[in-house]
């Protein structure tokens, strides 16, 4: 592999999109919409007037999810293109996310419920990447929240991060800047070293 720039066209192209957003009506809620879109770019568009690029999949799936407990209890999938036109039928299946938890677990109930026949390749794969990005946003929400409040800090807000990375580790830099008087949300981006904080 090369770092120089060429004018290769790409065979394809996917983008995985997720986007959060707090529930006004709920404030222990968020609805997280995920996206995925399949191009060709070398092809001629599929669709109509105003395509400039062959689209074989745009598929969406949102999910409304509880903080108190990370539980789904909201859940909707969409096609808006896709190869065949029967491919929507399956779109209610994925209302089978709710009452699942984005917790241990999760990944094993969407692969039992939604993988190989039993659902769409495209939406399967929008629901196994959804537990990640549920966590991150439920990050994002108390974070928000904390700007709102004040730079006080409770160690809970932390605890969906523990132990999810090296950063994380029960030993670890997020660990001992928190010991240290770091408080998440406030300071320079990125945190600086953890050996700063004692000085």
């Amino acid at each position: 592999m090369t770092d120089e720039v060429t004018d290769k066209v790409p065979l394809h192209r996917r983008t995985i999109t997720f986007t959060a957003y707090e529930c006004e009506d709920d404030g222990g809620s968020i609805d997280v919409e995920a996206e995925l879109l399949d191009q060709r770019p070398w092809a001629e568009p599929y669709a109509g007037p105003g395509s400039s690029v062959a689209e074989l999949h745009r598929m969406a799936l949102t999910v409304r999810v509880r903080l108190a407990d990370m539980t789904i209890t909201g859940a909707r999938a969409d096609m808006g293109t896709f190869p065949h036109a029967e491919c929507p039928r399956i779109t209610p299946a994925f209302e089978g996310l709710v009452g699942l938890s984005i917790a241990a677990g999760f990944n094993r109930a969407v692969q039992e419920r939604f993988r190989g026949v039993s659902g769409c390749s495209h939406l399967y794969e929008l629901a196994r990447l959804l537990g990640p990005a549920v966590v991150q946003a439920g990050i994002s929400a108390k974070a928000r929240r904390r700007v709102g409040a004040g730079p006080t800090h409770d160690p809970r807000t932390t605890a969906g991060v523990l132990g999810s990375c090296h950063i994380w580790a029960p030993d670890g830099p997020g660990v001992r800047k928190l010991e240290a008087g770091w408080r998440p949300g406030t300071g320079v981006f990125p945190v600086p070293p953890v050996e700063t904080f004692g000085q």
